[in-house]
Order: C-alpha cells, then sequence, then structure tokens
C-alpha cells in the first residue's frame, strides 16, 4: 500500500491499521491525522530517519503512534471525527 494513500486517509477519518510491531507482534491500532491536538503537531513537522514510518494519533489510548508503511497488513477507513 503506497503511503500517500494512507496518509490521504488518515487526514479524512479514522483508519484502522493492522501492522507487525519491530518486536515482531502484531498490532491493530484505530488512528487519524484528522483534528489532531494542538500539543502535538509538531511531530508531524519532524523529519524522521526513515521515511517510511508515519506518526499517528491513536485514538483509542489519545496518544501518538507510529508504524512503518512496509509493516501494513491491513488498512482501511472506519469514520470521521466532527470539527470542533
Amino acid at each position: 500500500m503506497e503511503k500517500t494513500h494512507i496518509v490521504e486517509s488518515l487526514h479524512q477519518g479514522v483508519c484502522e491499521v493492522v501492522f507487525t510491531k519491530a518486536d515482531g507482534t502484531e498490532r491493530t491500532m484505530k488512528c487519524t491525522l484528522q483534528n489532531l491536538p494542538t500539543q502535538g503537531k509538531q511531530m508531524l513537522n519532524e523529519n524522521p530517519a526513515d521515511r517510511n514510518v508515519i506518526p499517528v494519533w491513536d485514538v483509542e489510548s489519545l496518544s501518538w503512534k507510529s508504524f512503518n508503511v512496509n509493516s501494513v497488513k491491513s488498512f482501511r477507513r472506519v469514520g470521521s471525527l466532527l470539527n470542533g
């Protein structure tokens, strides 16, 4: 799956991503890049060493997480956030 498609979908709402973590375990995460918390927006401006890593807002743990595009097993849009 292409990084640009994933990032565009994340900007449109909540997505579910299933990926393999660095330790080899599988994780399912609901995340977004829509309506981000102000205190964390600098995460998007940082230039990670690995350009395949996408920082996202985990809507369940309410914290910043990231995943590597190359480790994604499945990705789908599951909803939208309301503005405000």
